[in-house]
């Protein structure tokens, strides 16, 4: 739901412009007010950081917040970060005069409600999506009507090693389980394990094409969900044309604003919340860096905690965290200490189960030389050795 047509609009007249702070989530698309010579005009503030930012944040032109998806509405506070402008994309208004936010409703309408001046594309390929992600057009201040295809993301072929990831995964989920997954390989290949599950429900940030075929087979009903009963929640989507067309008009799928889709009461609530999530790098004693390589901002913190968090206090919840054993490199993901300068996403304290290809472990519970033996035990073979040596120069004895 990115407004390209207005970033390539004022990054056009960029020599007019200065101090200039864009503020965004995640986006999508070209960013060139994060490249030379737009650098001039604009500075990026970030709540999470794409590939198409990245570069941008990691140099004196951009910086990063870190904050719980949960929270970021929070934000839009004159205290805080005061909005001038809010920027966004909307299908035209219906016979009501109403608009729909598509398949993004997340922070925009905080953003929408602080803002002084709403600046709209008004496109009729954008999906009316039900539930909270409507406004009114008298509360645009400002509308340009394009008809261009919203961005889509073809989903990437699943990898041997994401399969067996995929499966080890699958089996921890219930049926009846409430899951919250985000988009990638992995989330794709635990979807396609699922063919033979029943009554499973979504109550997720964002979700993407891996799931309509649980859709289309009856699998995905939300039977037993208490929060929003039949319906899959979700704040954003991202995916193919396909799932876009899915989305419109759907009364089983219902939009929220992250507020809600995020905030731990609400996620306990639901039964077997089977959280999903990745990291970077996992340490010996369960630390979970799932937002930076060293000083480097990659991502951001989003939403795992709060569904990590969730998952773990709801009735029957699992909270899991699937990564590859080693990275592309062939570096071990299993560490004995996070790289100098990286950060904690999800503490020791509050993870449970980790999945590699190799196996799953649960750290609940366990001490810290337990958990490295656990970690050890699912880290790939060839690090094996090596990470034995750091947990015996570390827990000493207690290692064995």
């Amino acid at each position: 739901m990115t407004p390209l047509s207005i970033i390539q609009a004022i990054c056009e007249r960029y020599t007019e412009l200065e101090k200039v702070e864009i503020v965004h989530m995640h986006t999508e698309g070209d960013a060139p007010y994060g490249r030379a010579p737009y650098q001039k005009a604009f500075r990026i503030n970030s709540c999470f950081v794409g590939q198409n930012v990245r570069a941008a944040i990691d140099s004196p032109s951009g910086d990063y917040i870190p904050i719980f998806l949960s929270e970021i509405h929070q934000l839009f506070h004159p205290r805080h970060l005061p909005i001038d402008i809010a920027f966004i994309q909307v299908s035209p208004p219906d016979q009501h005069g109403y608009c729909s936010l598509g398949t993004s409703i997340d922070i925009t309408l905080a953003a929408i409600a602080s803002a002084k001046t709403v600046i709209a594309l008004l496109n009729p390929q954008v999906p009316r999506s039900h539930g909270d992600g409507h406004i009114h057009i008298d509360q645009i201040d400002y509308g340009v009507e394009i008809d261009t295809p919203i961005y889509t993301h073809e989903l990437p072929k699943v990898t041997e090693t994401e399969h067996r990831i995929g499966q080890q995964v699958a089996e921890l989920i219930e049926d009846g389980a409430t899951l919250q997954m985000g988009i990638g390989g992995i989330p794709n290949a635990v979807l396609g394990q699922l063919g033979q599950h029943k009554d499973l429900g979504i109550h997720t940030e964002m979700f993407s094409d891996g799931i309509l075929p649980l859709v289309e087979k009856g699998v995905i009903t939300g039977r037993h969900k208490v929060e929003k009963q039949g319906k899959i929640v979700s704040c954003f989507a991202m995916g193919s044309q396909k799932l876009y067309d899915f989305i419109d008009d759907h009364p089983m799928i219902h939009f929220k604003e992250a507020a809600y889709t995020n905030d731990t009461a609400v996620i306990r609530r639901n039964p077997k919340v089977t959280a999903i999530n990745s990291a970077i790098e996992i340490d010996l004693t369960g630390q979970v860096c799932a937002d930076t390589i060293g000083t480097l901002q990659f991502s951001g913190v989003g939403g795992q905690m709060d569904f990590i968090r969730g998952a773990s206090l709801s009735p029957g919840g699992k909270p899991i965290i699937a990564m590859a054993s080693v990275t592309r490199k062939g570096l071990s993901k299993i560490v004995p200490t996070i790289k100098a300068g990286g950060s904690v996403t999800t503490t020791r304290a509050h993870v449970q189960y980790i999945a590699t290809e190799y196996g799953v472990v649960n750290l609940y519970g366990k001490n810290l030389a337990q958990r490295a033996r656990a970690l050890i035990s699912i880290a790939h073979p060839d690090h094996r050795e090596a990470l034995e040596a750091a947990a015996f120069e570390r827990f000493g004895p207690t290692y064995f």
